[in-house]
């Protein structure tokens, strides 16, 4: 037998000395050697997905859990191409996460070889770092680097090509040991500026958010933000990063947020914005603030140096991780007046009123189901949550804060959900997952209800019917009332569907039908889809599509 191990098994080992645990995978034949190398390290489980698109979510949804890099495994061509939207996902959301792509071999390389791709510039603008790994003997240098860049400073996703032939190469090469990140921490001159300028605000709002936060790192904030009163909104689909109970916590700055609490940002005279990049969801357009100089005073506290000044010009630019941050701000001593006291209390009542729903038009009531929900779900649940405007439900009538929490892609894409929660049971099974998804979403990424069952998972997933495209829907009522073009949608039984796969299905059209429903689908222990069918007038949280039309035509 010839010296030395096989690429395919060094990279197996590696994967393992990184800490690696689980990978989400479709398998290929270009990384044959990966996958039978894995059959002798039962350390690294290996999770079968039907879809690559919907393994890069699960890989997504298990690095923002645990905040360390989950391994994506697929195929040259296709494979990856169906991957990248899990990639742009976790680019956008800071999460880490090691795509691992099998590439044609080295001598075939620049011919159009059978599903060959140029990866460095297929992923380029949608990872931190891509490679392509041409010597065995590399492989320990090449995944020390990307685990190491996939958790440094602001985290992401980084790619790795591999030459089936490479794979298939011996080398006689050490591991290496595992790596840790680099973070910046804040100067004691940085936090003594941020606390002169804390103690000249009349009217502070703190906005939190980005990643990654332990849940240490939440509490520490928290302490903080309950010391100095002050009030804390969350930046989109970041809810958890602040407990929503505290009497600090005051709103989320997401799609469809609170006006009052949109007032409030535009009255600030000192906004603290920790983690959070102040993207285009969160400033509303970039109009609250309005780069590239807010008008109120802006500390901003970023992991990623690139970041701090990129849009808007901080008064105050504090290089550091969530984590380093709230270790420090958590022991900085208020004064003893705080004028802003009332501020912050006002501002929590106009949250509270926020909590209480109006009418809903039809039987199903969203409003009431998730008001239910808020008072059902145990402290530790994980929420998951797809792109539409159903999702509006779930961001302002659910209550976050951990060890609880909320995954969504601020990136926008449909199909997240519940692959999300899948990742998200296996990674917790104690946990109940609940996945919350729109009709056009759920069918972009349902087929993992296979892997669900496959993999003993039981997340359970509303899906909420109302036959069409519904954020698409509202903006053509806003431009063009009346006028429906490609977005209404044509739907399966999906408990039927559900039932198909050997899972527990509902369909509900009544809201006193819900909680039975619910509690059956928990006591099933299996996974579950819950399918909802509220009136299609229903478009978002506050308004109705008749309304929309009304005031499109009267404008």
């Amino acid at each position: 037998m010839a010296a030395g191990r096989t690429g395919g098994r060094i990279l197996v080992d590696a994967l393992v000395g990184q800490g690696a645990e689980i990978a989400f995978c479709v398998a290929g034949e270009s990384y044959l050697e990966v996958l039978d190398a894995a059959l002798d390290r039962p350390e690294l489980r290996l999770i079968t997905c039907r879809q690559e698109g919907g393994a890069a979510f699960m890989a997504e949804a298990y690095g923002k859990l645990t905040g360390r890099p989950a391994v994506c495994m697929v195929t040259r061509g296709p494979g990856a191409c169906n991957a990248s939207i899990g990639i742009h996902t976790a680019f956008q959301d800071s999460t880490p996460l090691v795509l691992l792509v099998g590439q044609v071999a080295r001598d075939q390389r620049d011919r159009e070889a059978f599903q060959e791709v140029d990866f460095r510039q297929m992923f380029g603008p949608l990872a931190k770092w891509v490679a392509q790994i041409d010597s065995a003997a590399r492989i320990p240098e090449y995944v020390a680097r990307a685990f190491r860049t996939a958790i440094t400073g602001r985290p992401g996703p980084v790619v790795l090509a591999l030459p089936e032939d490479m794979l298939r190469e011996r080398a006689d090469v050490p591991d290496l040991p595992r790596a840790a990140p680099v973070q910046a921490t804040p100067s004691d001159g940085d936090m003594g500026r941020l606390a002169e300028m804390l103690r000249r605000a009349q009217r502070p709002l703190a906005i939190v958010g980005g990643a990654p936060w332990p849940d240490s790192a939440c509490a520490r904030f928290q302490s903080f933000a309950e010391a100095w009163h002050l009030p804390v909104a969350c930046s989109f689909r970041r809810q958890d990063v602040m407990h929503n109970a505290s009497r600090s916590y005051v709103g989320d700055l997401g799609t469809g947020p609170n006006p009052a609490l949109l007032e409030r940002v535009r009255a600030a005279d000192l906004l603290l914005v920790a983690g959070a990049r102040l993207g285009e969801i969160t400033t509303q357009g970039y109009g609250l603030p309005a780069p590239p100089k807010a008008a109120a005073a802006l500390i901003h506290v970023h992991a990623d140096l690139a970041e701090l000044g990129r849009v808007y010009q901080p008064d105050l630019a504090i290089p550091s991780s969530p984590a380093a941050f709230a270790d420090v701000a958590a022991a900085l001593a208020p004064p003893p007046e705080l004028p802003w006291a009332a501020w912050t209390a006002a501002a929590r009542q106009d949250y509270e009123s926020w909590q209480r729903p109006g009418p809903c038009p039809g039987t199903l009531d969203l409003g009431a189901v998730f008001c239910w929900l808020r008072d059902r779900l145990p402290p530790n649940a994980i929420v998951t949550n797809d792109a539409g405007n159903f999702s509006g439900w779930g961001h302002r009538f659910l209550r976050y804060g951990r060890p609880g929490r909320q995954l969504g892609p601020t990136s926008g894409a449909m199909g997240y959900a519940y692959p999300a929660a899948v990742a998200a049971k296996i990674t917790h099974p104690e946990r109940l997952v609940l996945s919350l998804s729109g009709d056009g979403g759920f069918l972009m990424t349902g087929q993992e209800l296979a892997t669900a069952m496959h993999a003993g998972a039981a997340p359970i997933a509303l899906v909420i019917n109302n036959g069409m495209y519904g954020t698409i829907r509202m903006h053509q009522e806003n431009r063009f009332p009346g006028r429906v073009s490609a977005t209404d949608l044509t739907n399966p039984d999906f408990a039927a569907l559900a039932r198909s796969y050997g899972a527990f299905g509902a369909t509900l059209t009544r809201t006193e039908e819900f909680a039975p429903a619910f509690e059956e689908a928990v006591a099933s222990g299996r996974a579950a889809v819950i399918e909802l069918k509220p009136d299609p007038e229903a478009i978002t949280t506050r308004t109705t599509l008749s309304a929309l039309r009304a005031k499109a035509r009267s404008g």
